[in-house]
């Protein structure tokens, strides 16, 4: 059965572990996350719209 009611009740498997502790970090307020720095362009090339509102 899978449970939807929240992503608290839920594990980690050992790949998603894997990405975590491999993932780039950074500061998103400063711009300085790689991650959400990518899902913003990604998103402006969707939508066809600039990369950010302020």
């Amino acid at each position: 059965m899978i449970d939807l009611r929240s992503d608290t009740v839920t594990l980690p498997s050992h790949s998603i572990r894997q990405a975590i502790s491999r993932a780039q970090l950074g500061d998103d307020v400063f711009g300085e996350d790689p991650t959400v720095n990518a899902l913003q362009e990604r998103a402006a090339e969707i939508t066809g719209k600039e990369a950010a509102l302020f």
